[in-house]
């Protein structure tokens, strides 16, 4: 396999224990096990990331932009998902 065929994956690092992984960037490899390799050197260089994922970036499905309102609007009518009307008692800073 030439270099140039080389499938491209994406990187997600996370930072610290209880964090979620946020997307870092992408890169191409040859397998998952080199890319999981490059991932550390490219992307915790300051050993900034307790946990890497490579993904490779065929197999992610995402929802297109452009069909935002058909695909989200759904859930605008199902106030309860939303706790707009309840009230929050005195003394409680952050919820």
């Amino acid at each position: 396999m030439l270099q140039s065929d080389w499938p491209l994956y994406e990187v997600f690092i996370r930072g610290r224990n209880g964090l979620s992984h946020k997307h870092a960037g992408s890169l191409h490899a040859a397998d998952s096990k080199m890319a999981l390799e490059n991932a550390r050197d490219v992307y915790t260089r300051r050993a900034e990331g307790t946990s890497i994922w490579v993904v490779p970036s065929v197999e992610i499905t995402a929802s297109d932009p452009a069909d935002k309102a058909a695909f989200f609007e759904p859930t605008a009518d199902k106030i309860y998902r939303h706790p707009t009307f309840y009230k929050v008692p005195d003394g409680v800073e952050n919820m």
